[in-house]
């Protein structure tokens, strides 16, 4: 149908509208047929009658006798012009047609009633835009307070790109798209006008180096993740790539084979080791299979890009893995070393690990040997090889073993130094006098050291002759120095006994002059334990006294610092020990008396019975008298 005939047939052929769309309808057309003056006078005259009363009142029927149409063509007429018209609902997306494209709106035909005008602002993306260009756009309302068709092409895109995404999605359909900037961890795409995430990860399937050069990059991506809540959609470039590359993939692994030799690129370089690509395929270099000397990294060797020849150790078809190795490419180190090399020949080389319990020396490239502390250095204290080595230090050694077959050697330093204990007979004779320095203790003695690499036991029993040292921190202190003398050398065995007290006199000799068993001498109470307590006799000697010979005459215990008479029961010059008791002086007296009154009634007990048959009443008398001297004696 023309455009004329949607004109002159639309008023007739509209359905019956709210009565109060008719009154705002006519009015405007009336008004612009007359004159400006009659428009002028019209609104004066309806300017108190500003609001119409009971407008619903109106009489259609009577409004339509004076129709030129009859109530059947009228229907006709309106299912005639009603067919020619789109079904069009709110909210729905469809295709229209741009009619006409200014600075600020743009006409787009939907085949509706009317036209819809969009502002020019939502195509500002496509500045090519004009008219009969078809475009997408969302029916926001069929008519708005004025009459007029709104439509929105912005949201229509939206709704359409979500469609797209999810339809993407759920078919693994690949999406054009293109980068707009970077962010944090990816690349912002725009793709179907939606801006959607692009994980640094999912770019490509080698490390990317510099994420700008993609900024404004149109490429090929597929849809991963949708997430409509948070209105977030995750595309992925690797995927396709890898996609690409599982047939590829599948196909190079078949061919492979243990010891074959390929030529790659240097893809990736990470502190454990590399990645090569073989072509579609990549494969990883530990960092030990790079070289047969050590390396602190990766790069020591290769450089980014570098084509290298590689070696195939090993792979996993299953999981695509593909184990390669350098170094192997070369012959080992140990299949050059000189054949001259023999156990006691001195070597240079350098220091390349350092452990608590050795360092590990290079002498060459793959060639290393294992240093121990314990043949650093004579002493027999050992240290941390911390204490003797630094990483890149020199070293000069002595090969102790060398085995080819299992290619491990060892060495020593202190076998270029003379071994201190060959002369020890002559250095350190039984009898010679020495001042030496407290190395460490122990509960039964003292170790001291009389030169590097010789030390000596100072027994706890040979620090004094007569103090009872029960542990040699109440004697001395580690790093102090103690005269000492030697006792007696064991060279097999390397051991060598010392003495500290015997730089003196035996001073028992006099002792056993001056004390002796069964006389009291006066003592001070030192110290009380469990078993007894120890005496000072003087400020020299010192005495035990067993508990049970700790009783004072009240019944009560000795305690420390009473000073008292003490008995000698047992001297012994060869165990130096004295034995003392407090409690036998007043029982020995107790003895002495009791034993002079059991005498003495003997005696009378004897005399009775040669009396006993003369017995005179003075006699009597005289009984009873002893009785009482005895009772009083008792």
């Amino acid at each position: 149908m023309s455009e004329e005939n949607k004109k002159e047939t639309a008023p007739k052929a509209v359905e019956t509208p709210k009565v109060e769309e008719v009154v705002v309808a006519e009015t405007p057309v009336t008004e612009e047929v007359e004159a400006a003056p009659v428009l002028e006078e019209v609104k004066a005259e309806k300017a108190p009658k500003k609001k119409v009363e009971k407008v619903e009142e109106f009489d259609w029927d009577k409004a339509a006798q004076n129709d030129m149409y009859s109530t059947k063509e009228r229907t006709d007429l309106e299912k005639e012009y009603s067919s020619t018209l789109p079904d069009v609902i709110d909210k729905q997306v469809i295709d229209g047609t741009v009619v006409m494209v200014t600075d600020r709106e743009v006409v787009v035909d939907i085949n509706f009633k009317s036209d819809g005008v969009i502002s020019f602002n939502e195509f500002k993306y496509n500045p090519e835009l004009k008219a009969g260009d078809t475009v997408e756009v969302l029916v926001e309302k069929q008519e708005d307070k004025n009459g007029q068709l709104v439509l929105s092409h912005r949201r229509a895109r939206v709704l359409r790109a979500w469609e797209k995404v999810n339809v993407a999605l759920e078919t693994g359909e690949v999406v054009n798209g293109q980068i707009m900037s970077r962010t944090k961890g990816g690349m912002i795409v725009d793709v179907f006008g939606i801006e959607c995430f692009l994980p640094g990860s999912q770019i490509d399937v080698k490390p990317i180096r510099d994420y700008d050069e993609y900024v404004g990059k149109k490429m090929e991506f597929k849809v991963v993740k949708v997430n409509e809540s948070f209105r977030n959609v995750v595309v992925s470039h690797k995927a396709l790539i890898e996609a690409d590359l599982a047939v590829q993939t599948k196909e190079i692994m078949s061919k492979l084979e243990k010891g074959q030799v390929l030529e790659g690129t240097v893809k990736n370089i990470t502190s454990y080791g590399v990645f090569v690509d073989l072509g579609g395929i990549d494969g990883l270099i530990h960092i030990t299979d790079l070289s047969w000397g050590r390396i602190s990294h990766p790069d020591e060797i290769v450089s980014l890009d570098e084509t290298i020849n590689v070696v195939i150790l090993d792979f996993d078809e299953g999981k695509s893995r593909i184990q390669l190795g350098l170094k192997q490419l070369g012959a080992h180190p140990w299949e050059n070393l000189d054949e001259s090399l023999k156990v006691g020949d001195e070597v240079d080389g350098k220091v390349v690990v350092v452990a608590d319990y050795g360092v590990f020396v290079e002498l060459q490239a793959g060639i290393e040997a294992l240093l121990h502390v314990s043949e650093m250095s004579w002493s027999t204290h050992l240290r941390s090889a911390n204490d003797f080595y630094k990483k890149g230090d020199a070293v000069k050694a002595q090969i102790l073993t060398l085995d080819k077959e299992t290619r491990k050697m060892s060495l020593g330093v202190k076998q270029m130094t003379p071994d201190p204990w060959a002369d020890i007979a002559a250095n350190f004779p039984v009898g010679s006098k020495h001042s030496v320095k407290v190395r460490n203790f122990t509960n039964f003695g003292i170790f001291v050291e009389l030169v590097e690499g010789v030390d000596g036991l100072v027994h706890i029993s040979d620090l004094s002759w007569t103090k009872k040292v029960k542990h040699p921190a109440e004697f001395t202190q580690v790093d102090a120095m103690l005269d000492v003398i030697v006792l007696d050398i064991d060279k097999g065995n390397r051991k060598i006994s010392l003495g500290h007290k015997q730089l003196d006199v035996n001073p028992w000799d006099d002792y056993a002059k001056q004390y002796k068993d069964g006389k009291d001498y006066e003592g001070t109470v030192k110290e009380v334990f469990d078993k007894g307590a120890v005496i000072a006799l003087s400020e020299e000697v010192e005495a035990f006294a067993p508990k049970r010979h700790t009783e004072k005459e009240d019944g009560s215990s000795i305690v420390v610092g009473e000073t008292l008479s003490f008995r000698i029961l047992e001297f012994s010059k060869e165990n130096k020990k004295i034995l003392v008791s407090h409690t036998a002086i007043f029982k020995e007296e107790l003895e002495a008396e009791r034993k002079k009154s059991a005498s003495a009634a003997k005696k009378v007990m004897k005399k009775l019975e040669d009396d006993k048959k003369q017995s005179t009443l003075g006699d009597l008398d005289q009984l009873s008298a002893l009785k009482k001297d005895l009772e009083k004696g008792e």
